[in-house]
């Protein structure tokens, strides 16, 4: 396992690779999904009472992150 943002972890035997929070078996993904969708983080640290409230703010901050990054579509040849 390896951290490749604050509190954001990535390990290929879980979750099938995909960021995860502090190698737990919650993906940056879910938060970001249920944020996305009116849940407010209280209600996320019920659901989830493991995580902690830097642990929302970090999903944040890693999802700007990778918005921030430059990337290209390239033609495939079919």
């Amino acid at each position: 396992m390896e951290y490749i943002f604050e509190r954001i972890t990535l390990d290929a035997e879980l979750c099938n690779g995909k960021p995860t929070i502090r190698g737990l078996r919650i993906t940056a993904q879910t938060i970001l999904e249920y944020l996305f969708n009116g849940t407010t983080e209280e209600e996320i640290l019920e659901q989830y009472p493991i995580l902690e409230k830097g642990d929302i703010e970090a999903c944040k901050k890693f999802a700007l992150e990778m918005m921030n990054k430059n990337y290209r579509i390239k033609d495939v040849a079919a």
